[in-house]
């Protein structure tokens, strides 16, 4: 067996041990009984000890110094020049984290969770007080493992946009933070009361999974269940788990399942060739965000798009009967501050991930002591977007990010809308006839465009050069997302 051969071997049990992992993760938050939470936080520790512990080997760096040179000469986005290029960066950085640590990290993420989840319900951050202090204690101990040029926030926030410094995300934002607060307050007063009625959950599901089947997955590569807080995640490009949460007295599941079904889709593009190895994923979280911003807003809020889908949804929903269609769509595209961020219009949307950006470093850094964040929370809600917190269930306790240790994360969802807006633009070029297509029903020609080139590459290129590959610059550019927006208000005034 040559090195290449032997490298995509150790790298494909890797991936293995990760996945399989994932599947004991995706089970906690979907389906296991809450007193299987030590167990299952020790299962996920184990695994996530020997994944670390064999991709740390020094075998791997052996192996990686002798691929080197046999792939100098390939092109730059083949298939082994990307998986050398890239499992170097992934090498390099986790050897650098003792297994210890990582273990540790893994258990207490687990943990965390169902904490969080039961902290929620009860409204008692009290008692999500003390896995918080843990799990912000061991990140604080992983950035220790890091050198950085700017902040100590830059090695989390690494973990999920390589390459991008705190400084670079504190610009865009720098830009965005005023101009979206221009526009939330020139904003119209749109009646959506329409909105919140009963809908029951049962045939929010039924239309969900109509709508999910229609972009372009292949049939049984996934599925949609319930959660407490909605994610997705997979396990092949051909095994997408996409959750949900249904409230019976308003229609927010539909876009929540187009969001995670943006997510499902790059999964499911993802190249054959590229599974069981580390290009199996996408380039950051905030290009992979940008897919779900665009199924769920520039797909799922446009006009085109429920041209088609309208009369099916009031066929689900009779109350919707006597709702026009502009009434609608102008609903659902209204800027109107509110409490909870996944819940959130596309415009007050990144105000709530500024807001935990800039609290993350606070936490990090000491500044914003933890038993002062509920009140700090609440502070900072009615500043960046005037809105009173009733209790901590709606406020401090709404993510479940922190009760993994996921510092670094939030900022993602942000640069995600300012990206798909980057995109959409190439996109809308390359398919003049989109909006004919969505009016239609037929979402496949954006569907597999996308397939053809971003899916399917995988990791091979990192986030700047992805963007550059699609628009012809590796800059974030909040331009276009801004225009967007303030053109998508001033039409609602019309």
């Amino acid at each position: 067996m040559g090195p290449l051969d032997e490298l995509r071997f150790r790298l494909a049990e890797g991936s293995d041990l990760r996945l399989a992992a994932g599947v004991l993760g995706w089970d906690q938050r979907v389906t296991m009984p809450p007193r299987g939470t030590d167990s299952r936080a020790e299962q996920l520790a184990t695994l996530g000890r020997i994944a670390h512990e064999r991709f740390v080997d020094p075998e791997v760096g052996r192996l990686l110094d002798a691929c080197e040179p046999l792939v100098e000469g390939l092109p730059y986005e083949s298939d082994d020049h990307s998986l050398v290029r890239v499992t170097r960066r992934d090498w390099e950085k986790a050897r650098r984290v003792p297994t210890g640590l990582r273990t540790e990290m893994t258990r207490e993420a687990a943990r965390g969770h169902h904490a969080w989840v039961e902290a929620r319900r009860t409204n008692d951050f009290a008692s999500f007080l003390p896995y918080l202090r843990t799990n912000l204690e061991l990140k604080r101990r992983y950035v220790e493992c890091f050198e950085w040029s700017d902040s100590p926030y830059t090695p989390l926030l690494d973990d999920f946009e390589p390459g991008m410094l705190t400084s670079e995300v504190r610009e865009v934002f720098a830009v965005l933070r005023p101009a979206l607060t221009e526009i939330v307050a020139s904003a119209p007063e749109i009646d959506a009361s329409f909105l919140h009625g009963d809908f029951p959950p049962e045939r929010q599901r039924a239309f969900a999974e109509r709508l999910i089947a229609s972009l372009g997955f292949d049939a049984s590569s996934w599925r949609l269940d319930p959660t407490a807080h909605p994610f997705c995640t997979s396990f092949s490009n051909r095994d997408v788990r996409l959750t949900t949460r249904y409230q019976p007295d308003d229609l927010e599941s539909v876009w929540s399942s187009l969001h995670e079904a943006g997510h499902g889709l790059y999964a499911h593009g993802i190249a054959d060739t590229l599974l069981r190895s580390p290009l199996a994923g996408a380039p950051s979280l905030g290009v992979n965000e940008s897919q779900s911003r665009t199924w769920e807003n520039l797909v799922g809020r446009s006009r085109p798009f429920w041209e088609h889908w309208y009369v099916p949804l009031q066929e689900t929903f009779p109350s919707l009967d006597g709702v026009e269609l502009d009434t609608f769509v102008s609903a659902i595209n209204r800027a109107e501050p509110s409490l909870i961020r996944v819940d959130a219009d596309e415009t007050t949307y990144s105000l709530h991930i500024i807001l935990r950006f800039e609290l993350e470093q606070e936490l990090l850094e000491g500044t914003v002591a933890l038993d002062d964040l509920p009140e700090v929370w609440n502070a900072r809600m009615k500043e960046f977007l005037g809105v009173d917190v009733p209790d901590d269930a709606h406020g401090v306790l709404q993510d479940v990010h922190w009760s993994s240790g996921s510092l670094g994360y939030f900022p993602t969802y942000a640069l995600g809308n300012v990206i798909s807006l980057q995109f959409w633009q190439v996109v809308c070029d390359a398919l003049p006839d989109l909006d004919a297509q969505l009016a239609e029903g037929d979402p496949l020609p954006l569907s597999h465009w996308l397939r053809d080139n971003l899916y399917s590459l995988g990791r091979k290129l990192t986030p700047k050069e992805t963007i550059e590959r699609l628009t012809g610059s590796p800059e974030l550019d909040p331009g276009p997302y801004l225009a967007y927006l303030r053109d998508k208000n001033a039409a609602l005034t019309t």
